[in-house]
Protein backbone atom coordinates (compact mmCIF):
# COMPACT_ATOMS: atom_id res chain seq x y z
CA UNK A 1 0.00 0.00 0.00
CA UNK A 2 1.15 3.40 -0.70
CA UNK A 3 -1.54 5.26 -1.44
CA UNK A 4 -1.35 9.10 0.36
CA UNK A 5 -4.14 8.90 2.42
CA UNK A 6 -2.67 6.03 4.57
CA UNK A 7 -2.05 8.00 7.73
CA UNK A 8 -5.95 8.09 8.31
CA UNK A 9 -5.65 4.22 9.47
CA UNK A 10 -3.05 5.21 12.31
CA UNK A 11 -5.98 5.42 15.01
CA UNK A 12 -6.53 1.38 14.04
CA UNK A 13 -5.34 -1.33 16.39
CA UNK A 14 -7.42 -4.40 15.18
CA UNK A 15 -8.47 -5.75 11.42
CA UNK A 16 -7.36 -4.82 7.88
CA UNK A 17 -6.83 -1.53 8.31
CA UNK A 18 -4.62 -2.42 11.79
CA UNK A 19 -2.58 -4.90 9.10
CA UNK A 20 -1.95 -1.94 6.18
CA UNK A 21 -1.10 0.54 8.64
CA UNK A 22 1.68 -1.38 10.53
CA UNK A 23 3.24 -2.80 7.41
CA UNK A 24 3.48 0.59 5.55
CA UNK A 25 4.72 2.12 8.84
CA UNK A 26 7.41 -0.50 8.74
CA UNK A 27 8.42 -0.31 5.18
CA UNK A 28 8.29 3.59 5.85
CA UNK A 29 10.71 3.19 8.86
CA UNK A 30 13.06 0.79 7.00
CA UNK A 31 13.58 4.03 4.68
CA UNK A 32 13.79 6.78 7.22
CA UNK A 33 16.51 4.76 9.38
CA UNK A 34 18.77 3.06 6.63
CA UNK A 35 21.46 5.76 5.60
CA UNK A 36 21.37 7.56 3.12
CA UNK A 37 23.11 9.80 0.72
CA UNK A 38 21.62 13.10 -0.59
CA UNK A 39 19.24 12.05 -3.95
CA UNK A 40 16.26 13.50 -5.39
CA UNK A 41 14.01 16.60 -4.25
CA UNK A 42 14.93 16.97 -0.24
CA UNK A 43 11.61 18.92 -0.29
CA UNK A 44 9.54 15.46 -0.81
CA UNK A 45 11.45 14.08 1.98
CA UNK A 46 10.34 16.41 4.55
CA UNK A 47 6.82 16.14 3.41
CA UNK A 48 7.32 12.28 3.84
CA UNK A 49 8.82 12.54 7.40
CA UNK A 50 6.23 14.83 8.19
CA UNK A 51 3.59 12.39 7.44
CA UNK A 52 5.06 9.65 8.94
CA UNK A 53 5.76 11.55 12.48
CA UNK A 54 1.90 12.39 12.50
CA UNK A 55 0.57 8.98 11.63
CA UNK A 56 3.04 7.21 14.26
CA UNK A 57 2.20 9.64 16.87
CA UNK A 58 -1.59 9.49 16.26
CA UNK A 59 -1.15 5.66 16.96
CA UNK A 60 0.66 6.12 19.97
CA UNK A 61 -1.49 8.02 21.12
CA UNK A 62 -4.49 6.09 20.45
CA UNK A 63 -2.79 3.23 22.55
CA UNK A 64 -2.61 5.67 24.66
CA UNK A 65 -5.84 6.27 25.91
CA UNK A 66 -6.34 2.31 25.31
CA UNK A 67 -4.20 1.96 28.67
CA UNK A 68 -5.41 4.52 30.43
CA UNK A 69 -7.01 2.41 32.80
CA UNK A 70 -3.58 0.58 33.65
CA UNK A 71 -1.78 3.53 34.20
CA UNK A 72 -4.13 5.76 35.92
CA UNK A 73 -2.64 4.86 39.24
CA UNK A 74 1.20 5.60 39.22
CA UNK A 75 2.57 7.09 41.86
CA UNK A 76 4.49 10.21 41.97
CA UNK A 77 6.87 9.64 45.15
CA UNK A 78 10.24 7.76 43.50
CA UNK A 79 10.55 4.93 45.95
CA UNK A 80 6.65 3.94 45.38
CA UNK A 81 7.24 4.41 41.73
CA UNK A 82 10.09 1.91 41.55
CA UNK A 83 8.03 -0.70 43.70
CA UNK A 84 4.65 -0.03 41.04
CA UNK A 85 7.14 -0.34 37.81
CA UNK A 86 9.30 -3.50 39.34
CA UNK A 87 6.03 -5.00 40.28
CA UNK A 88 5.17 -4.89 36.09
CA UNK A 89 7.55 -7.96 35.72
CA UNK A 90 5.39 -9.82 37.78
CA UNK A 91 1.57 -8.35 37.30
CA UNK A 92 2.06 -6.32 33.56
CA UNK A 93 0.49 -7.06 30.41
CA UNK A 94 1.85 -10.24 28.92
CA UNK A 95 3.67 -11.78 31.66
CA UNK A 96 4.02 -15.47 32.90
CA UNK A 97 2.34 -16.05 29.28
CA UNK A 98 1.94 -19.71 28.57
CA UNK A 99 3.31 -19.27 25.17
CA UNK A 100 6.72 -19.61 26.34
CA UNK A 101 7.16 -22.65 28.62
CA UNK A 102 5.52 -24.34 25.59
CA UNK A 103 7.81 -23.33 23.10
CA UNK A 104 10.35 -25.00 25.43
CA UNK A 105 8.67 -27.90 25.67
CA UNK A 106 6.52 -28.82 22.82
CA UNK A 107 7.41 -26.35 20.03
CA UNK A 108 8.36 -27.92 16.56
CA UNK A 109 11.32 -26.66 14.41
CA UNK A 110 8.66 -24.98 11.83
CA UNK A 111 7.17 -23.58 14.72
CA UNK A 112 10.22 -22.07 16.13
CA UNK A 113 11.15 -20.69 13.33
CA UNK A 114 8.04 -18.67 12.93
CA UNK A 115 8.65 -17.47 15.99
CA UNK A 116 11.72 -16.00 15.61
CA UNK A 117 10.55 -14.62 12.04
CA UNK A 118 8.06 -12.58 14.46
CA UNK A 119 10.55 -11.96 17.03
CA UNK A 120 13.77 -10.36 14.72
CA UNK A 121 10.85 -8.34 12.87
CA UNK A 122 11.46 -5.24 14.20
CA UNK A 123 13.20 -2.26 12.91
CA UNK A 124 15.60 -1.13 15.30
CA UNK A 125 17.84 -3.24 17.84
CA UNK A 126 17.85 -2.31 21.61
CA UNK A 127 21.62 -0.45 20.77
CA UNK A 128 19.91 1.78 18.30
CA UNK A 129 17.02 2.45 20.38
CA UNK A 130 19.07 3.47 23.55
CA UNK A 131 21.15 5.50 21.66
CA UNK A 132 18.83 7.51 19.90
CA UNK A 133 16.68 7.48 23.54
CA UNK A 134 20.04 8.81 25.44
CA UNK A 135 20.13 12.38 23.56
CA UNK A 136 20.42 15.16 25.96
CA UNK A 137 20.12 13.02 28.90
CA UNK A 138 21.39 13.43 32.30
CA UNK A 139 24.58 12.54 33.02
CA UNK A 140 23.70 9.84 35.44
CA UNK A 141 21.08 8.40 33.15
CA UNK A 142 23.67 8.84 29.93
CA UNK A 143 26.59 7.18 31.56
CA UNK A 144 24.62 3.85 32.49
CA UNK A 145 22.60 3.80 29.09
CA UNK A 146 26.46 3.90 27.53
CA UNK A 147 27.79 1.28 29.66
CA UNK A 148 24.29 -0.21 28.45
CA UNK A 149 24.82 -0.24 24.89
CA UNK A 150 28.72 -0.77 25.13
CA UNK A 151 27.32 -4.46 26.46
CA UNK A 152 25.12 -4.35 23.51
CA UNK A 153 28.39 -3.68 21.49
CA UNK A 154 29.92 -6.61 22.72
CA UNK A 155 32.36 -4.11 24.44
CA UNK A 156 34.43 -3.57 21.16
CA UNK A 157 34.32 -7.19 20.18
CA UNK A 158 32.59 -7.81 17.25
CA UNK A 159 31.80 -11.24 17.78
CA UNK A 160 30.21 -10.06 21.22
CA UNK A 161 27.77 -8.05 19.61
CA UNK A 162 24.42 -8.60 20.36
CA UNK A 163 22.68 -8.00 16.68
CA UNK A 164 25.07 -10.20 14.63
CA UNK A 165 24.36 -12.87 17.30
CA UNK A 166 20.30 -12.93 17.01
CA UNK A 167 21.38 -12.91 13.04
CA UNK A 168 23.38 -16.05 13.53
CA UNK A 169 20.25 -17.85 15.17
CA UNK A 170 18.35 -16.18 12.13
CA UNK A 171 20.44 -17.35 9.53
CA UNK A 172 20.59 -20.67 10.94
CA UNK A 173 16.75 -21.14 10.92
CA UNK A 174 16.51 -18.85 7.29
CA UNK A 175 14.38 -16.94 9.02
CA UNK A 176 12.37 -14.45 7.05
CA UNK A 177 11.30 -11.33 8.57
CA UNK A 178 10.30 -9.48 5.71
CA UNK A 179 7.76 -7.12 6.91
CA UNK A 180 4.45 -8.99 4.15
CA UNK A 181 5.92 -12.45 6.55
CA UNK A 182 5.57 -10.97 10.02
CA UNK A 183 2.06 -10.30 11.75
CA UNK A 184 0.97 -7.51 12.12
CA UNK A 185 0.66 -7.24 15.91
CA UNK A 186 4.82 -7.58 16.15
CA UNK A 187 5.12 -5.02 13.43
CA UNK A 188 3.06 -2.78 15.66
CA UNK A 189 5.65 -3.54 18.71
CA UNK A 190 8.47 -2.70 16.53
CA UNK A 191 6.99 0.65 15.22
CA UNK A 192 6.25 1.66 18.57
CA UNK A 193 9.57 1.04 19.91
CA UNK A 194 11.29 3.55 16.94
CA UNK A 195 8.12 6.27 17.48
CA UNK A 196 9.23 6.51 20.96
CA UNK A 197 12.69 6.93 20.44
CA UNK A 198 12.66 9.15 17.62
CA UNK A 199 9.93 12.07 18.80
CA UNK A 200 11.81 13.34 22.03
CA UNK A 201 8.10 13.72 22.96
CA UNK A 202 8.07 10.68 24.05
CA UNK A 203 11.86 10.34 25.14
CA UNK A 204 10.76 9.56 29.07
CA UNK A 205 8.06 6.97 27.73
CA UNK A 206 10.95 5.66 25.43
CA UNK A 207 13.35 5.11 28.89
CA UNK A 208 10.68 3.13 30.43
CA UNK A 209 9.66 0.85 27.60
CA UNK A 210 13.10 0.22 27.23
CA UNK A 211 13.77 -0.61 31.24
CA UNK A 212 10.89 -2.84 30.49
CA UNK A 213 12.33 -5.21 28.12
CA UNK A 214 15.68 -5.58 30.32
CA UNK A 215 13.11 -6.46 33.26
CA UNK A 216 10.79 -9.03 31.94
CA UNK A 217 13.03 -10.90 29.17
CA UNK A 218 15.44 -12.94 31.42
CA UNK A 219 12.24 -15.51 32.06
CA UNK A 220 11.57 -15.68 28.44
CA UNK A 221 14.65 -15.81 27.15
CA UNK A 222 15.14 -18.71 29.57
CA UNK A 223 12.21 -20.56 28.22
CA UNK A 224 13.78 -20.11 24.36
CA UNK A 225 17.16 -20.90 24.79
CA UNK A 226 16.00 -24.45 26.70
CA UNK A 227 13.84 -24.96 23.67
CA UNK A 228 16.49 -24.12 21.20
CA UNK A 229 18.47 -26.98 23.02
CA UNK A 230 16.14 -29.00 23.00
CA UNK A 231 15.50 -28.69 19.18
CA UNK A 232 19.31 -29.31 19.01
CA UNK A 233 20.41 -25.91 17.47
CA UNK A 234 24.13 -25.44 18.33
CA UNK A 235 25.33 -23.51 21.12
CA UNK A 236 26.64 -20.48 19.14
CA UNK A 237 23.17 -19.97 17.57
CA UNK A 238 21.90 -20.07 21.09
CA UNK A 239 24.06 -17.46 22.32
CA UNK A 240 21.58 -14.50 22.25
CA UNK A 241 18.81 -16.00 23.90
CA UNK A 242 21.43 -17.92 26.75
CA UNK A 243 23.12 -14.33 27.13
CA UNK A 244 19.85 -12.39 27.78
CA UNK A 245 18.47 -14.98 30.12
CA UNK A 246 21.27 -13.55 32.78
CA UNK A 247 23.14 -10.35 31.16
CA UNK A 248 19.32 -8.74 31.50
CA UNK A 249 19.08 -9.14 35.43
CA UNK A 250 21.92 -7.11 36.10
CA UNK A 251 21.15 -4.47 32.99
CA UNK A 252 17.22 -4.23 34.79
CA UNK A 253 18.61 -3.59 37.78
CA UNK A 254 21.28 -1.04 36.94
CA UNK A 255 18.52 0.90 34.65
CA UNK A 256 16.21 1.03 37.76
CA UNK A 257 18.84 2.27 40.27
CA UNK A 258 21.17 4.84 37.69
CA UNK A 259 18.31 5.47 35.48
CA UNK A 260 15.07 5.63 36.41
CA UNK A 261 15.41 6.50 40.24
CA UNK A 262 17.18 9.96 39.52
CA UNK A 263 15.52 10.96 36.10
CA UNK A 264 12.42 10.79 38.24
CA UNK A 265 14.30 12.16 41.91
CA UNK A 266 14.79 15.51 38.97
CA UNK A 267 11.43 15.62 38.13
CA UNK A 268 8.23 13.72 39.70
CA UNK A 269 6.38 14.05 36.57
CA UNK A 270 8.37 12.12 34.70
CA UNK A 271 6.86 9.28 36.20
CA UNK A 272 3.50 9.17 34.37
CA UNK A 273 5.73 9.46 31.57
CA UNK A 274 8.03 6.41 32.26
CA UNK A 275 5.45 4.10 33.40
CA UNK A 276 3.27 4.24 30.66
CA UNK A 277 6.16 3.75 28.09
CA UNK A 278 6.53 0.33 30.28
CA UNK A 279 3.08 -0.39 30.20
CA UNK A 280 2.97 0.69 26.35
CA UNK A 281 5.97 -1.74 25.81
CA UNK A 282 4.30 -4.52 27.40
CA UNK A 283 1.01 -3.56 26.28
CA UNK A 284 1.84 -4.53 22.69
CA UNK A 285 4.04 -7.56 23.54
CA UNK A 286 0.62 -9.07 25.10
CA UNK A 287 -0.73 -8.86 21.90
CA UNK A 288 1.73 -10.41 20.14
CA UNK A 289 1.57 -13.32 22.27
CA UNK A 290 -1.90 -13.43 22.35
CA UNK A 291 -1.65 -13.35 18.64
CA UNK A 292 1.11 -16.05 18.54
CA UNK A 293 -1.20 -18.23 21.00
CA UNK A 294 -3.93 -18.19 17.84
CA UNK A 295 -1.11 -19.28 15.29
CA UNK A 296 -0.24 -22.52 17.28
CA UNK A 297 -3.99 -23.05 18.18
CA UNK A 298 -2.79 -22.78 22.25
CA UNK A 299 -5.28 -22.46 24.63
CA UNK A 300 -5.53 -19.31 27.02
CA UNK A 301 -4.49 -21.52 30.33
CA UNK A 302 -3.11 -19.62 33.16
CA UNK A 303 -0.20 -17.68 33.43
CA UNK A 304 2.45 -20.17 34.43
CA UNK A 305 5.10 -19.89 37.17
CA UNK A 306 8.30 -18.37 36.67
CA UNK A 307 11.27 -20.08 35.67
Amino acid sequence: MRDPDWTVLAPARQGRSFERFQRELARRNHARLEPLTPSGDWRDDVHARAALAEAEIAYVESVREAIGPLVADIPSDVDAFLTWYERLAESGPGQRDPLFPWLERQASFDEMKWFLEQEVSGEAGFDDLVALTQIKMPCMAKLEMARNYWDEMGRGNAQGMHGPMLARLAAYFDVDARPEQVCAESLALGNTMVALASNRRYAFHSIGALGAIEMTAPGRAAHVERGLRRLKVPGKQRQYFSLHAVLDIKHSQAWNREVLRPLVEQDLRRAQAIGEGAVLRLWHGARCFERYRRRFRLRAEPPQEAA
